[in-house]
């Protein structure tokens, strides 16, 4: 049996983001032979929170498992959704008693299982349970088939580019792929680390970037040039880049055998894959 291959977008922001999911991402599915999708959704309502109604078009657009981050309850209506929607995760390392859940294991069309993992990094963040700790019982002591998975997804949303790297570094070994998000900006260090783990600092945004992380620029630019209270930012609405990572695992291990970034539509460079 060949191994899984899961595509994971960035964070949807807006309606520019949410339209460029929606219309690329089934022939993504298809011309990369996609088993498995993840998106993380915090940031699709307006730019703050999710709806029901969002989740459920992701959903039919061809997402499996949607993450969250510091954003996930700017929409309030989510909170009972989340507890019945076990699709629907947020990170983990909340207190005891947060609504939700930040861990679900999952199966793909073939019935292979998939862990996937939502944590909160904690430099310039709130500061919640340790990460690095609270992820210990979350994973595989070995290898994801070790605990019984084609393949483990860890989303970590957090600032700092150390922390996320420290915290890949960890896990090594230990899940398929480990990806960044919450900066809205796609970094260029797409690897497979030494014990096996694909990598990248974060994913980017699926949104229009011709902005400032999603937002209408003007907005931006005056809350930093003014001392006045801050307008609320709204999202840019042009045409919008999806961006994520394609990781294919290893059917003997569960670990990384390639991984590559996505960029498709807008104004950022595009990438090109050839299904295998």
């Amino acid at each position: 049996m060949d191994g899984v291959k899961v595509l994971f977008c960035g964070d949807i922001v807006g309606r520019a983001g949410r339209d460029v999911v929606v219309n690329e991402l089934p022939a993504l599915k298809r011309n990369l032979k996609v088993d498995f999708v993840v998106a993380n959704a915090e940031n699709a309502a307006h730019g703050f929170g999710m709806t029901e109604k969002i989740c459920n078009e992701l959903f039919e657009a061809g997402v499996d498992v949607i993450t969250g981050g510091n954003h996930t309850w700017d929409k309030a209506e989510i909170i009972p959704v989340m507890e019945r929607d076990k699709r629907i995760l947020r990170p983990m390392n909340f207190p005891a008693g947060t609504p939700g859940r930040g861990v679900g294991a999952f199966t793909d069309g073939r019935g292979r299982r998939i862990l996937v993992v939502n944590i909160m990094a904690r430099l310039f963040m709130e500061l919640l349970d340790d990460p690095f700790q609270a992820i210990q019982d979350a994973l595989p002591l070995g290898a994801p088939k070790h605990g019984g998975y084609e393949a483990v997804l860890i989303d970590l949303h957090g600032e700092a580019t150390s922390e996320k790297m420290a915290f890949g570094h960890m896990v090594d070994g230990r899940a398929t792929l480990v990806v960044g998000t919450h900066t809205h900006v796609p970094t260029a260090d797409t690897m497979i680390l030494e014990g096996g783990t694909a990598y990248q600092t974060d994913a980017g945004m699926c949104g229009d970037y011709d902005s400032v992380i999603g937002m209408t620029k003007a907005v931006s630019i005056n809350n930093f040039l003014r001392k006045m209270p801050r307008q609320r930012m709204s999202p840019a609405e042009g045409d919008a880049t999806l961006c994520g990572v394609l990781v294919e695992s290893d059917d003997r291990t569960g670990l990384a055998l390639n991984v590559a970034p996505v960029r498709v539509g807008g104004r950022l460079s595009q990438t090109e894959f050839s299904a295998s």
